[in-house]
């Protein structure tokens, strides 16, 4: 699959439709979960305080996706591993954790390993782990070390932000960057100021296999329903 042949349909299973804004209501989510069926995306990724999710409210086949140590990743890695596990319990298929930026602004990639092992402990080997890296924080040099350190730690995934950081979102060179460390061995998430079909085909070309979006209507209007 490239971005010149991918269809709407692939495309939509990529992404994560989501919806993380602090003040987002059950009915907010509710919402949500309907535009997920509608749009025929992979999975939806919400903040852990809206699960458990309402009986038959999420189509069959759409993973759920909860946040751990979100936004800021300043969180005690016990901390991260307790809310990764009641957001399972609760229903999430699969958690987004933020690393400790501090750490890793400090090369301190022991300690960032240690805080994903300890989630993936918490969680079990079949929950899915994406790791956020704040890639516009942290800078392109210190992506490679940080997705080892993410793989050593267990993650299935690396994602470049949150999208609420004001150092920025997602870039073509972090993506990149993070395609050459993993080397197909992790899935790349990108996410964060994806607003366009564009933007989501730049971001898969460079190596991307999972999108972060709540403008997913807009990405998958820009390609044919065939």
């Amino acid at each position: 699959m490239t971005e010149n042949t991918i269809t709407r349909a692939e495309l939509a299973r990529m992404i994560d439709h989501t919806l993380l804004e602090p003040e987002a209501t059950d009915d907010d989510v509710a919402r949500l979960a309907k535009e997920a069926d509608q749009l025929g995306v992979g999975a939806i990724c919400i903040s852990p305080s809206r699960l458990p999710l309402a009986p038959e409210a999420l189509a069959p086949g759409i993973a759920v996706a909860a946040v751990a140590g979100f936004p800021s990743g300043a969180h005690p890695a016990a901390v991260k591993a307790a809310e990764a596990a009641a957001a399972v319990a609760a229903g999430a298929d699969e958690i987004d954790m933020v690393i400790d930026l501090g750490a890793a602004l400090q090369d301190r990639w022991a300690q960032v390993t240690a805080e994903v092992a300890a989630v993936r402990a918490a969680v079990g080997p079949d929950v899915v782990v994406k790791v956020i890296l704040e890639t516009a924080v942290i800078g392109l040099d210190r992506i490679a070390p940080a997705c080892q350190a993410a793989e050593a730690g267990g993650a299935d995934f690396v994602k470049t932000s949150t999208g609420f950081h004001p150092a920025g979102g997602a870039t073509v060179q972090a993506v990149a960057a993070m395609a050459a460390a993993v080397g197909g061995r992790l899935g790349i998430k990108a996410s964060g100021g994806i607003r366009t079909t564009g933007d989501a085909l730049a971001m898969i070309a460079a190596g991307a296999t999972r999108i972060g979006a709540s403008r997913t209507a807009a990405i998958l209007d820009g390609l044919p329903d065939e």
